[in-house]
């Protein structure tokens, strides 16, 4: 297979392309984020549908990725290269299907509906936004790190740059939602409830997480296009014209330790993270009685990811992103542990925790896409086939599949635990609500300390000498 080779008439790469691809993921996770974060929260308060239900439905959604997510990075990697690049076209058609999906997931006006309709309307429309249309545009946002710049340097700023950009969509969606989708909650003839403690109960507001999902999907939708025109190709990657070998593809897969492990560590870095992040809307709302000061926890994280993300290059240039990873999670299941010996009751307490946790995220999240590049040059070492679509198809698999597996153990753990919306305040559900929030990250961020630090051979050492012998073999051909 002929390397890929470098267009030298191309602007270079810098600080355009950075932003550009900063655009890329808060496009996408102003739609993701709204999802993990609260779509369950919808499904079951407004809705009226069983958690579990919920759960299954995402699960199922991210068993179908597994074809759609591997379809999608073969369609990339035997698409031809354009004035436009060979991932970047995909970014223009896709980004209007995808945003209006996300925005007809939270339809509030089937709410007197059968419940036969409104699973059903679960189901349609989660596995077109997540199955079908997200899947079509972020395996090509993904792959086009590769082909932006063929030095690791560059790719791990891109990394970086996506991590804010997620950043800044998690900080958005969870400060604005939790102040526009909780209202006080009233009895029929327009007086507010209080608990035996006198503090007024929130509600959780249907027809304004409707309108949050439409100005969301907007945005995401004018975002996509900023990254379309900001970023540029210059890596010129050769289409594969060969059909897929699945036998010999899984073989590999089952001989290639890095894209096992990253794999792994994607799916239960989604149960970790994305089940802290899902349990933030029932930890405040449920255990705290005090839904809208989910929306504290966006400055916070804010502040915290961007400090670090200031340095997070440098560190990286010296450490390795091997090692800062395992540090990153070892201190997120510390404060974890931490957290579910304390089961404190104070809010402003859960905060510090809130933070202390963002510590150890805001170390790996930043070079956790960069780990997709580096396994994709390793790849080329070894054996000579340079697979961008499809390897990062497989990661995307590991990461939606990982998201679905937290919120299928999410629902059933509430389930578990006997959330309905009748009972919701009940002391035992809340506990249990603070014991899902604090021992599932613990498992989970063990684990991948565990995962990266034995399984993942691709350490610093190993990364800068494929770099060099990739220089060299392109440089001879």
């Amino acid at each position: 297979m002929a390397a890929p080779q470098v267009a030298r008439t191309l602007r270079p790469f810098g600080l355009r392309d950075q932003f550009g691809y900063l655009a890329g993921n808060f496009a996408g996770d102003f739609t993701y984020t709204l999802c993990t974060g609260f779509m369950m929260k919808f499904y079951t308060d407004v809705l009226g549908v069983s958690a579990a239900i919920v759960g299954i439905a995402m699960t199922v959604a991210q068993i179908l990725d597994a074809v759609t997510d591997l379809g999608m990075g073969q369609i990339c990697d035997r698409a031809p290269t354009t004035e436009q690049g060979k991932f970047r076209p995909w970014i223009r058609r896709i980004a209007g299907p995808v945003s209006l999906i996300s925005f007809l997931m939270y339809a509030s006006w089937i709410k007197e509906a059968a419940m036969t309709v409104k699973i059903v309307w679960l189901f349609v429309t989660y596995l077109l936004y997540s199955s079908v249309f997200y899947t079509m545009i972020i395996i090509p946002y993904g792959s086009m790190a590769s082909a932006m710049s063929n030095d690791a340097l560059d790719r791990t700023k891109l990394s970086n740059w996506r991590h804010v950009g997620g950043t800044l969509a998690v900080t958005v969606i969870n400060f604005i939602v939790p102040l526009m989708v909780y209202v006080d909650a009233t009895n029929p003839d327009g007086s507010v409830i209080k608990d035996e403690a006198g503090k007024v109960l929130q509600s959780f507001d249907g027809t304004r997480m409707m309108l949050c999902g439409l100005v969301f999907s907007i945005l995401s939708f004018v975002l996509w296009m900023a990254c379309y025109f900001m970023t540029t190709e210059r890596v010129k990657i050769p289409s594969k014209n060969e059909k897929l070998n699945i036998g010999a593809f899984v073989n590999d897969l089952l001989h290639n330790r890095g894209l096992i492990a990253i794999v792994l560590l994607i799916i239960v870095q989604e149960c970790s993270n994305s089940a802290f992040h899902r349990m933030s809307g029932y930890m405040f709302d449920n255990y705290f009685r005090q839904g809208a000061m989910q929306s504290v926890t966006s400055p916070v994280e804010t502040i915290i990811t961007l400090a670090i993300a200031a340095c997070i290059v440098k560190i990286v240039a010296k450490v390795g992103k091997k090692e800062i990873t395992v540090t990153g999670c070892l201190i997120s299941a510390a404060v974890f542990a931490l957290a579910f010996v304390l089961h404190t009751t104070s809010v402003y307490v859960w905060l510090v925790i809130y933070g202390g946790v963002t510590v150890g995220l805001a170390l790996f999240n930043p070079v956790t896409f960069a780990l997709v590049t580096d396994i994709v040059d390793d790849e080329e070492v070894r054996t000579g086939n340079r697979m961008d679509g499809t390897i990062y198809s497989v990661y995307s698999f590991g990461r939606k599949f990982g998201s679905a597996l937290s919120s299928g153990i999410t629902g059933v753990m509430l389930d578990v635990i006997g959330y309905t919306e009748a009972m919701r305040y009940d002391p035992t559900i809340t506990n249990g609500i603070y014991n899902i929030s604090c021992i599932v990250p613990v498992i989970g961020f063990s684990l991948m300390a565990l995962i990266v630090g034995i399984l993942y051979p691709l350490n610093k050492k190993r990364v800068d000498s494929n770099v060099a012998i990739l220089k060299q073999r392109h440089g001879e051909e």
